[in-house]
């Protein structure tokens, strides 16, 4: 693997690569972009370019081997979701006084620190933080040139991220840190403004169904077309999208707009409803429909503005164009205000098919 195997952001890419042979690589550096971009992927990367043993190039920048000890170890975090869950299981197997104290870090190189959030809050704590400062200031690098700590999410909580902040005043000499996020607003700007910030723009839909035809050839030339929009950009939601769980979820999605835009059957409705119930199956069977009726709501809204060719879904683009008959920007306004509230909802546990029933209902009533 290679430098030359990431999708997309040439350009940005090839500024980070100049700056590992010029020797100036930033001490704190943000890397910004959609999730599925692809900025864990690239971080790493950047881990092991700096601390490759044999160090080669590629177009006449630098790259790494992926051979020797330092990329082979550094690689092996590669799959964060797999180390993160091995983490969280060694976790609740301690002691209950030892496992409060103990948070979720991953280092599978003794100088490259990755710092996830923290389950089941999913924030990165003030207690990761300490940890990330301490390497940085009294670990000096033991086996590669330099050291790096990668924080793969920009939700800090307060005083974690007032920590963080410290360090970012007084960088270490040795320590470079890398912070990823999808929203660099949720950061402090007093932590902006002290790191150089890199944003990775999402990929054209057009070269993202060609590279679905050489990645995911069990997928029809139609197929291609409806994932390259769903991802948004994303090469690597483009390749590990659900198809078949997104349809399905879409198809209850249509059936709750049919419900408010059409002459409503209940009935079937609340059969479909119904099948929403409690526990982690049904939460995540709930997310799913949610984020397929707002991918909906969005598509209607580029139809009645007049811009239908920016759809998502495009393969239902007839029957969105029905649906959008008569359809207004204040009732789809209304529509999103609805499925914020009913998001809000599902955070504070309601009954989730009494929750879909009256929201379909009230849509009906606008």
């Amino acid at each position: 693997m290679s430098f030359k195997e990431f999708l997309g952001n040439a350009a940005t890419v090839t500024r980070l690569r100049e700056s590992v042979r010029a020797g100036r690589f930033p001490q704190a550096m943000i890397l910004a972009g959609p999730k599925g971009a692809g900025k864990y992927t690239l971080a790493l990367m950047l881990a092991r370019a700096m601390n490759c043993v044999e160090r080669p190039e590629s177009d006449g920048l630098p790259d790494f081997c992926g051979r020797c000890e330092n990329c082979e170890r550094i690689g092996e975090a590669v799959n964060l979701e797999e180390r993160v869950g091995e983490a969280v299981s060694a976790r609740e197997e301690m002691r209950d006084a030892d496992k409060r104290e103990t948070r979720i870090l991953i280092q599978t190189h003794p100088d490259v620190l990755i710092v996830p959030p923290d389950p089941p809050q999913l924030v990165i704590k003030l207690g990761q933080v300490r940890q990330a400062i301490h390497a940085a200031f009294y670990r000096p690098p033991a086996e590669a040139h330099r050291a790096i700590t990668i924080f793969t999410s920009s939700g800090f909580m307060k005083e974690a991220a007032n920590s963080l902040l410290k360090v970012l005043e007084e960088p270490p000499a040795n320590t470079s840190l890398i912070l990823l996020t999808e929203n660099p607003q949720e950061l402090l700007p007093t932590i902006r403004s002290r790191a150089v910030m890199h944003r990775l723009g999402a990929l054209p839909a057009v070269e993202l169904e060609t590279l679905l035809a050489e990645r995911r050839r069990e997928l029809k030339a139609q197929e291609r077309a409806l994932v390259a929009r769903l991802a948004e950009g994303a090469v690597g939601r483009a390749l590990t999208l659900n198809l078949d769980a997104y349809v399905a979820s879409r198809k209850d999605a249509l059936l709750v707009l049919g419900t408010a835009l059409r002459e409503p059957d209940l009935a079937q409705l609340f059969k479909t409803t119904e099948t929403y119930r409690a526990g982690a199956d049904g939460q995540e069977k709930t997310v799913n429909l949610l984020r397929a009726l707002g991918s909906l709501l969005e598509d209607l809204l580029l139809v009645v503005a007049g811009t239908p060719q920016l759809m998502r879904n495009v393969d239902l683009a007839a029957e969105l164009g029905r649906m959008a008959q008569g359809v207004t920007v204040d009732w789809l306004d209304g529509a999103a205000q609805a499925l914020g509230l009913m998001e809000q909802g599902m955070r504070r546990n309601l009954l989730r098919s009494l929750s879909l029933d009256a929201m379909a209902v009230a849509l009906g009533e606008r």
